[in-house]
């Protein structure tokens, strides 16, 4: 792949920070310029030798580079998209880690002038951690990336994208955008609702003898909740992104647990263990599916 001269992260965190030891590691950028908010973890990116410079100034950020790539919470994507395009070079290809890309595409598709190429991407990889600190140079090799290119996506700069993240280490493929709204609010933005809400109300829980009953936790609730923990604000905004599909999803898993509790009410036994059944063997294929 031919490198490119100077890539743009916007937002040196997990994934950003991740991306630029990968590009470093196999040279696929020549310069990687770092933009954010917090200055000092753009220094510390710098000083760690992720990122060649860093800067808090958009236009100081992006001007002069041929790739850039924006890691920045789904809610201010189109917004920083739209105040960089005076900036870019004629050339200049954008794609993003966006986990929603339905309605983010369509935006930044209609900002784009003819001279300026976006391609939208979505990097699965990550967990429950985030910033600096938690990225690592292998964190995308292996991962699945998708692609959700467009009608008014250009060809070559499709191709570019495409063989910039395979050269990542990522497994890449192309899907429609809406329809990885649908598939990616179930994989990942419904149970991370589910985990919210668990979390949340096992946590209201009381009794006459203990006010609060987590410290009295075994491993099992743990485990369940774990993504619990991952970035409130990065999750408001893919929810709000993505709230048809999110709606959906969390319309059907009550209908689901409404199902399971009326089996509890009737005591009907047979018919709940086939339930648990059922979701176990689901369980042993997605197991099975991701070793």
């Amino acid at each position: 792949m031919k490198p490119f001269k100077q890539m743009t992260i916007l937002g040196v965190g997990l994934i950003g920070a991740s991306l630029a030891q990968s590009c470093k590691k196999s040279r696929l950028v020549e310069r990687i310029v770092g933009f954010g908010r917090n200055a000092a973890n753009l220094k510390k990116a710098q000083e760690r030798n992720i990122i060649d410079s860093g800067s808090t100034d958009l236009k100081t950020a992006v001007t002069g580079s041929d790739l850039i790539v924006l890691c920045t919470p789904v809610g201010v994507l189109v917004e920083q998209v739209r105040e960089m395009i005076p900036f870019l070079q004629d050339g200049c290809i954008i794609t993003d880690a966006g986990s929603v890309k339905g309605p983010l595409v369509e935006e930044i598709d209609a900002l784009m002038p003819d001279s300026i190429y976006y391609v939208g991407a979505h990097p699965i990889a990550g967990g429950e951690q985030s910033g600096l600190e938690a990225a690592g140079v292998d964190l995308l090799t292996g991962a699945k990336c998708i692609i959700t290119p467009t009608a008014n996506t250009q060809t070559e700069a499709l191709q570019r994208v495409t063989e910039f993240w395979a050269e990542v280490g990522m497994q890449t493929m192309t899907m429609d955008a809406h329809e990885h709204d649908m598939v990616f609010g179930a994989l990942s933005h419904l149970p991370h609702v589910v985990a919210y809400a668990l979390m949340n109300t096992v946590a209201s829980v009381k009794t006459d003898n203990h006010g609060d009953i987590l410290s009295l936790s075994a491993g099992g609730l743990q485990d369940i909740t774990r993504i619990a923990s991952s970035d409130p604000v990065m999750w408001r905004d893919i929810c709000l992104k993505n709230k048809r599909p999110v709606v959906t999803l969390i319309d059907q898993f009550q209908e689901t647990l409404a199902n399971i509790k009326t089996l509890i009410e009737q005591d009907q036994a047979d018919a709940l263990q086939k339930t648990f059944a059922k979701a176990n063997g689901h369980r042993g294929k997605l197991v099975e599916t991701n070793t």
